[in-house]
């Protein structure tokens, strides 16, 4: 079967390797390379690096739905597109191309978390389970007829990247099903009920400013859904303190007096903070200007720090 490809990001890459060894890819299409890091390089993104790796044509369109773009990828002949987080919406024009039609992987059990990041918000939000549907696109940000699912466990130890990677691979093999059944003529769609529908917006960066009175359980997942962006952060003397890794801690459940943020305790174990509700456990944090470490040795850098001092909202 003959397909297009659409992905950008490192979710995309596991899934262009799996239908590579299947399909006829022919050609792959991804953003821009553009700049990265504090050196402001000039970067490929991963599935351009992928696609070259695999001796496969990239088509890098600053803007896919132009008449220049979409008069390309008709000479494809495609029977498929496929779509994955390539950051751009498709339009009309673009979708109707492939003989058949869209295929998109969307890293949630849609219609919950529709948008741009479903993964940290699932994340964030405390869900215990989430996953990955195959669903053929319509001109509506994920709104098209579903076609498969599968589900996968969200556990304590997974943050953004973690997740991302688990639904990665659960997504390609759910396409290379969906292929399948395409081939055969035996997929089925369905369409979703948007009564159910829930929405993750992409990330901002004031996302990751710590409110103190949410509950411990909250604050942990948040530092788990922001990583490595935009991170989950407070302010110490006005300076920007990153919160790296953290988690409830049990035995000190009971409330204790003081405002939220206030220094508990510290010990090798970790930094106890009050929240709104219950005591959070830091463990690994990094300081404006300073590397990421332990809260072992973050507290042997500063020993001015007491139960008297307490993170603030703003610097």
């Amino acid at each position: 079967m003959k397909i297009v490809f659409f992905g950008s990001s490192g979710f995309a890459v596991p899934i262009l390797e799996a239908l590579v060894k299947s399909e006829d890819v022919m050609l792959v299409v991804t953003q821009p390379d553009r700049e990265k890091g504090r050196s402001l390089k000039i970067a490929a993104t991963p599935v351009k690096s992928k696609a070259e790796e695999l001796g496969i044509k990239a088509f890098q369109p600053a803007k896919v739905n132009t008449k220049e773009s979409v008069e390309f990828l008709k000479k494809f002949n495609a029977d498929l597109f496929v779509v994955v987080s390539f950051g751009q919406i498709l339009s009309k024009a673009v979708l109707d191309l492939p003989k058949l039609y869209c295929l998109n992987i969307h890293a949630s059990l849609l219609p919950k978390y529709r948008g741009a990041a479903p993964i940290n918000w699932a994340i964030a939000n405390g869900e215990k389970e989430t996953g990955v549907t195959i669903m053929r696109m319509n001109e509506k940000m994920d709104e098209g007829d579903a076609a498969i699912r599968g589900v996968l466990p969200i556990t304590g130890q997974d943050d953004a990247v973690i997740l991302s990677e688990k639904l990665s691979i659960k997504g390609a093999g759910l396409l290379l099903e969906a292929v399948r059944l395409v081939k055969e003529n035996k997929i089925e769609f369905t369409a979703q009920d948007n009564k159910k529908a829930s929405y993750a917006p992409k990330l901002k960066k004031e996302d990751g400013l710590i409110d103190w009175n949410l509950s411990a359980e909250e604050i942990s997942c948040r530092v788990r859904a922001f990583a490595p962006w935009p991170g989950c952060f407070t302010y110490l003397d006005k300076k920007i303190l990153k919160i790296c890794k953290a988690m409830p801690e049990i035995e000190k459940s009971i409330q204790l007096p003081g405002k939220p943020g206030a220094i508990v305790e510290f010990n090798k174990k970790g930094m106890l903070v009050k929240t709104g509700r219950g005591i959070l456990n830091i463990q690994e944090l990094q300081l404006e200007g300073s590397r990421r470490m332990t809260t072992e040795e973050f507290i042997a850098g500063h020993k001015q720090l007491s139960s008297s001092v307490f993170f603030s909202l703003r610097g």
